[in-house]
């Protein structure tokens, strides 16, 4: 495979990964916290990954499914056990999001819509 554009790039899934690698940083430069960084940078990657693994082919969601579920999981976790909404509740929130949008596509695929849009419209 060769890096092509997509013809259809997964922006929510960029700007996902976007957000995530940020607030990795973020917490390193405001607590000076290296977890926040590698685990920001990491799951950031990872993301982009998924999103451009999505903007390829939208009914190939394992990555972004299994990043953001486990994203969800950890910060829901981490807000349950410290009270505290910032930053955990958003990135929790923001991966509940994601997670719900790849399951979406699990059990909705694209082609299926696209198939029910056609017939709506005959």
């Amino acid at each position: 495979h060769s890096l092509t554009m997509p013809v259809d790039p997964d922006i929510l899934g960029c700007a996902y990964s976007a957000l995530v690698g940020i607030g990795g940083l973020i917490g390193y430069f405001k607590a000076a916290s290296m977890p926040s960084l590698i685990a920001g940078l990491s799951f950031g990657a990872i993301i982009a990954g998924g999103a451009y693994q999505t903007s390829q082919d939208p009914k190939d969601v394992r990555i972004m499914l299994a990043t953001s579920g486990t994203l969800a999981a950890l910060m829901g976790y981490r807000v349950y056990r410290t009270g505290k909404w910032m930053p955990a509740g958003l990135v929790f929130g923001l991966s509940l999001l994601m997670f719900a949008r790849s399951m979406s596509r699990v059990l909705f695929p694209p082609q299926v819509l696209e198939a029910a849009s056609a017939q709506v419209q005959e």
